[in-house]
This record gives structure tokens, C-alpha cells and sequence, in this order.
């Protein structure tokens, strides 16, 4: 076999339909658009999302209500419950034990320790932020807490 005897399958191709080429072709003086209207007209028809003069869904739809900041700054919460389960006495709680642990995805997540559920271990705390109650907790176990930044 050579590459000049390389052909399509049979009915797997079909010529070009040339409109507008005069009678004979089938396809002549109105090139299969049809008489009159809008859409035989070059450049005619409607444009996506046209609904006939009707106002159209985009416009009916309320817009989202509310402000939305594009500065908001989200932090992975972790609760004191949850270092009192995963932690032991006298450990350093930080993005990297925390990841180690599986509480938190990855080290450059933003992390605040919250103050549900009760903590008994001494840890020293080393994150992002701390509420107050969480920070009340940590220290009155005999831990202490250390802000990132």
C-alpha cells in the first residue's frame, strides 16, 4: 500500500454545498434562506439570549443581594476540643502540626483556634488567630499563645 492509494470509505465524505451559484445548482437565487425575513437578510438573525421583544431571564432575575469584599480574609477554624483530642501534653501547635495531624489541607491556610469544647493539655498555640475564650482556655491549662504575625 502506498500513500496515493489511501482513500475515505466510501460515503464517509460529502462535497461542499456552494449556495448561490446560479440555478442549476439547487442552491441558487435565494441560497437556501428562504424569501423575505429577518434571517435571509446578511448579518440577520437574533443574538443568544434574544427573547422576541420579552424582557429577557437575565433581566428578570434579581441581582445578588448584599456586599461582597473582595478582601475578605477566610480562616480554617479549629476548635480547643479538637487540639485537646489531637494533641499531647507540652506539643506546639502550628500550620505544620495541625496539616500532620489532618485538621487542616495544607500549611497556607490561615488558621484560628476557637474556644468550643474543653482543653486540659498544656500547648503552646501558633497560628493565625486566637478568640478570646480560646486563648482564656489555652492559658488557663497552663499553655500559652503565640500569634503568627
Amino acid at each position: 500500500m502506498q500513500l496515493n492509494d489511501l482513500y475515505p470509505a466510501p460515503g464517509s465524505t460529502h462535497s461542499r454545498k456552494r449556495v448561490g451559484r446560479g440555478p442549476g445548482s439547487g442552491h441558487g437565487k435565494t441560497a437556501g434562506r428562504g424569501m423575505n425575513g429577518q434571517k435571509s437578510r446578511s448579518g440577520g438573525g437574533k443574538r443568544a439570549g434574544f427573547e422576541g421583544g420579552q424582557t429577557p431571564l437575565a433581566r428578570r432575575l434579581p441581582k445578588l443581594p448584599g456586599f461582597r469584599n473582595i478582601n475578605r480574609v477566610e480562616y480554617a477554624p479549629v476548635n480547643v476540643g479538637r487540639l485537646e483530642q489531637k494533641f499531647e501534653d507540652g506539643d506546639v501547635v502550628n500550620a505544620e502540626t495541625l496539616v500532620e495531624k489532618g485538621i487542616i489541607k495544607n500549611t497556607r491556610t490561615l488558621v484560628k483556634v476557637l474556644g468550643d469544647g474543653e482543653l486540659t493539655k498544656s500547648l503552646t498555640v501558633n497560628v493565625d488567630k486566637v478568640s478570646e475564650s480560646a486563648a482564656k482556655k489555652i492559658e488557663a491549662a497552663g499553655g500559652k499563645v503565640e500569634l503568627a504575625c
